[in-house]
Formats: structure tokens, C-alpha cells, sequence
């Protein structure tokens, strides 16, 4: 089996996300949803084989662009598409070709038969990240698109304000976390995800960004671990509680986004540390193994 961990644009309405889980049900296992208002956002798990994968993931999808109008669509998280981030994950390295092949096909797909422009990312676009794309937002992206610096991968040229553009790719596991820190003050959260990710010289592997949850009263240090042999989940969340310290700020709490890799939880109790809304119950290989014995 693959993974797939689509990212749909959509976190506010029970009966629409039930209805795109049982979309993507009908070809693959849906291991995990999870939903968030004030991102807006919902980040399904899926496995299958090849072709239910692809398949299953062109339900789903299919069913987003129809009944989620990105015009009207207000979150905190960055996104350029109603299906903002389609990643193809192998379970083991070695079925990393096969990931990329099924993801090229995938794009394809999705740009002939949803009328998507789609853009490669990760192993299928020469290692670029989704924020790669975000940048701007939307009418940015357009911009780009417009002046021919960017071309899309597949689909159509013309962008569709509505339903946006898919960001396609296969890649390694990654883990999403979210630390949520006790104060309103974005600023704050700011300067932490400044302090912690690679690119601004903190820890290699880490992607972060400041996040105010409106609906919480509170900030969030919203992060990417997407090299977890170089940033252990447990040694970023420290890091992130030690940053929010030095400026006064004590963690709240912590969210896992989907689930993790057994490795994450073995460096954990190997470190003897404890990482919030992390235990055996949110370990992919434990959740696969239960749903393919039942």
C-alpha cells in the first residue's frame, strides 16, 4: 500500500467532510480526519494500492471541487486550492519510485478530469515545497502564472478562482504539529516559529509559522517536521516550549495533525519524553494494522 494525506479546504461542516470521507472510503481506508475550524482546513490519511489510491483520491477531490467554493472560504492556514496539498507518502523508502509514479499519474488526472491546474511539488517537482506556491496567496499565484514565471504541471492554464489549483507530489513521512501557546499575542508565535524553523536558521527539517486563532483567544506555533532523521518530534516541541519560555509564554497544549510514524514514538520513550496528543493510538503502522484486520 501507499499513503495519502490530501489536504481539502474545508474544516467547518460536519455533514461535507462526512460526505468527503465517504468519498474517499469507497476505494481506500481512511485512517484519520482531522478538522480544524479556524484553519478551515481538514488533513485526511488514506491507503490503498496503486489505482484505489488514485482512484479514491479522484472521488474526493472531485466531490471538494464541487461543493467547495474557495471565494468564500476564510482560514488562518495558507492555501492555494480547494484541494490545497495532495502528497503520495510510501510506508517504506524503498517504494519512494512507485510513489512518485503513482503521483505523476495522479497530477495528470486530476488536471484532465477535474479541469485543475496542477503543479508538482516534493520527489515530482524537483524538491519544491508548497510554500513555494502559497507565497502571496492565490491572486499571487495567478500573477505568476499570468507573467509566465510559472507554468502549471498539468490541467489547464486558467486559473478558476473558485476552486483554485492542487499542489501535487510524493514525498517522505513528515509529521504535523501544532504547539498552542498560552496568549493572544501573535507576535509572539511569531518570533517562536522564527526561533525554531530551518530556513530562518533554527533546526534543520522544521517548517513553522505564527498562527492567532481567532476563535480560541489564542496563538499557535504551527509546524512542518518534514525531516524527522535530523529534527526528532519530541527534541521540536522542547525547542518550542523553551523559545515561548525565554519570552515569558508557557505552552498550553499540543495537536497532532494526522498520525505519525512509529519512529516518532520510539525516539520519544527512548528519550524518555513525552510529547502532548501522541501515544500508540496515533501511530500509522498501529491504526493500518487495525483497520486491515477488521
Amino acid at each position: 500500500m501507499l499513503e495519502a494525506v490530501p489536504n481539502v479546504s474545508e474544516g467547518r461542516d460536519p455533514a461535507l467532510l462526512g460526505s468527503l470521507a465517504g468519498a474517499f472510503a469507497a476505494r481506500a481506508l481512511v485512517l484519520d480526519v482531522h478538522s480544524d475550524d479556524d484553519h478551515h482546513r481538514s488533513v485526511f490519511t488514506l491507503a490503498a494500492e496503486d489505482d484505489d489510491l488514485v482512484g479514491a483520491l479522484l472521488d474526493g477531490l472531485g466531490l471538494a471541487v464541487e461543493r467547495i467554493d474557495l471565494r468564500r472560504h476564510e482560514g488562518v492556514h495558507p492555501r492555494v486550492g480547494v484541494a490545497d496539498v495532495v502528497p503520495v507518502v510510501p510506508l517504506v523508502a524503498e517504494d519512494m519510485p512507485r510513489a512518485v509514479s503513482v503521483a505523476r499519474v495522479l497530477a495528470s488526472r486530476i488536471g484532465d478530469e477535474l479541469r485543475l491546474p496542477v503543479f508538482h511539488y516534493g520527489e515530482l517537482g524537483e524538491g519544491r515545497r508548497p510554500a513555494f506556491f502559497r507565497r502571496g496567496g492565490l491572486d499571487e499565484l495567478g500573477r505568476r502564472v499570468e507573467s509566465g514565471e510559472l507554468e502549471p504541471d498539468a490541467g489547464p492554464a486558467q486559473i478558476d478562482p473558485r476552486s483554485g489549483v492542487a499542489l501535487v507530489g510524493a514525498r517522505k513521512p513528515l509529521v504535523a504539529y501544532n504547539v498552542v501557546l498560552a496568549t493572544d499575542d501573535a507576535e509572539i508565535a511569531r518570533e517562536v516559529a522564527r526561533a525554531v524553523r530551518g530556513s530562518s536558521g533554527g533546526m534543520p527539517g522544521v517548517q513553522a509559522i505564527g498562527l492567532l486563532l481567532p476563535d480560541a483567544a489564542q496563538v499557535q506555533v504551527s509546524m512542518n517536521v518534514v525531516d524527522l532523521e535530523q529534527a526528532a518530534l519530541h527534541d521540536v516541541v522542547e525547542r518550542v516550549r523553551a523559545e515561548a519560555q525565554a519570552r515569558g509564554v508557557d505552552v498550553a497544549t499540543g495537536e497532532l495533525v494526522g498520525l505519525v510514524p512509529a519512529s516518532v514514538l520510539d525516539a520519544a520513550d527512548g528519550a524518555d519524553a513525552v510529547i502532548p496528543d501522541v501515544d500508540a493510538s496515533r501511530v500509522l503502522e498501529n491504526v493500518l494494522a487495525s483497520r486491515l484486520a477488521t
